[in-house]
């Protein structure tokens, strides 16, 4: 098409949706070593009679990775790298993907859309991407918390990531692959209104009052703000669904019982635990995952051209 650039083709659904799975697994590539570390120190406190570890073995997020670098080596900080690659093309192509389509089918093709129907599309899509790829995200967490310890006589729950499918199946059912779905579809829902409602409002602000072009300065701007944001408000219910998640079978009656034995047992700053990584990581997976969004979206643009 002569005469016609990237910036007058309006990308497909198709292509924001694989723009987003793609731009999901950059960006797990790049972090994945602080979710480790945030997972890890997130579980800590827990009482698991079988593993002999120390109780409080990790200290803040560079003395956690360089722990687990130490002692189980540095393989283990992408332990559940496959399941996590899983859970991004499935989670951030539906929830990030398909946020656009549906705040237009909820402001019904109008171009401007409140606050209230940005929310709206934030929870949909984020409720949609835990119904849709839940599994992956229990087999990485539980990847994750794997201590590999030989000194202490501890033994992997998984030897790969489709044994780990298998097994959960086969121990806890099917139902065990859907563990935490409730918290991790609050937690979502959070996730997806703060990270894409943030960055849209952000960078239609910096947009309309000439700040900065719509370029990669400003979707970098956009990005960490709206990692910050994400990490403030929904540190809590991650705590929550990481402990669920990894629990074994009969440790908590439910998402409710796992935050009040929190609560009880190691007082409230216990739902800012791994706070640090959570927010270096989601504030980097942020910058790097709406980036990595926008130029693929416009490569994929400008090859249909």
């Amino acid at each position: 098409m002569v005469g016609v650039t990237t910036a007058d083709v309006a990308p497909t659904a198709v292509v924001k949706i694989f723009s987003a799975g793609t731009a999901g697994c950059v960006a797990d590539l790049v972090t994945f070593p602080l979710d480790t570390a945030k997972v890890r120190l997130q579980i800590q406190g827990e009482c698991r009679p079988s593993l002999n570890v120390q109780k409080n073995r990790y200290r803040g997020v560079f003395g956690t990775i360089f722990t687990m670098v130490k002692t189980e080596g540095p393989r283990s900080l992408y332990s559940g790298l496959v399941a996590g690659l899983h859970r991004q093309m499935g989670f951030a192509s539906v929830r990030i993907g398909l946020y656009d389509t549906m705040k237009q089918f909820y402001s019904r093709g109008s171009e401007s859309a409140g606050l209230g129907t940005r929310l709206l599309a934030g929870c949909t899509t984020g409720a949609m991407a835990v119904a849709f790829a839940q599994p992956t995200d229990v087999v990485k967490v539980r990847f994750q918390a794997q201590v590999r310890l030989p000194e202490s006589g501890s033994v992997q729950r998984y030897s790969g990531t489709l044994d780990a499918y298998k097994t959960i199946a086969r121990d806890e059912g099917v139902k065990g692959l859907w563990k935490g779905c409730l918290p991790n579809i609050a937690r979502n829902a959070i996730v997806n209104c703060s990270e894409l409602v943030t960055y849209d409002i952000i960078k239609e602000l910096i947009l309309k009052n000439n700040l900065m072009t719509d370029n990669m300065p400003c979707h970098f701007t956009a990005g960490f703000a709206a990692g910050f944001c994400t990490t403030i408000v929904a540190s809590p219910v991650d705590v929550v669904k990481t402990r669920y998640m990894n629990s074994v079978p009969g440790q908590y009656s439910g998402a409710m019982n796992c935050a009040l034995t929190m609560l009880f047992n190691e007082g409230p700053t216990a739902f800012y635990k791994g706070f640090m990584p959570a927010f270096l990581r989601l504030g980097s997976w942020n910058i790097v995952m709406f980036v990595s969004y926008e130029q693929i979206k416009r490569a994929v643009v400008r090859l249909q051209l």
